[in-house]
């Protein structure tokens, strides 16, 4: 299910938060659905379970999993996603519309260039 990348630059607890968004964009993961435990996880890649706990903490932070006590972590529904995604995408427009700015390039240009007319200088 997971493969971990030993010469990958970035952390285990991060390469397993990237693929299970990707698992659970990708609806191999439904909603409601429970999430290997922690245990087995952590036996599974042969790896520390903090690091798993570590990125399940991380995966309910930005909204993909809930936890209910005692029985386990469970997948969100997209509705979670979506928002952390859009927030995502507004934090880079602002970036994108900050350094077009610098350069004097107006923001309701890039506005109506995303919209699909020509961007004039």
């Amino acid at each position: 299910m997971i493969a971990i990348d030993y010469k990958d630059s970035r952390p285990i607890y991060e390469q397993i938060v990237e693929k299970f968004q990707t698992l659970i964009v990708k609806g191999v993961f439904e909603a409601d659905s429970q999430m290997p435990s922690v245990r087995s996880l952590a036996m599974e890649l042969s790896i520390n379970p903090n690091t798993i706990q570590k990125a399940y903490a991380e995966l309910e932070r930005r909204g993909f999993i809930y936890t209910i006590k005692g029985r386990g972590n469970f997948v969100s529904s997209g509705k979670e996603y979506l928002k952390y995604k859009v927030g995502e995408i507004q934090i880079k427009f602002d970036k994108l519309c900050e350094e077009a700015e610098s350069v004097g390039v107006k923001r309701e240009k890039i506005a109506a260039y995303i919209l699909g007319k020509e961007m004039s200088l």
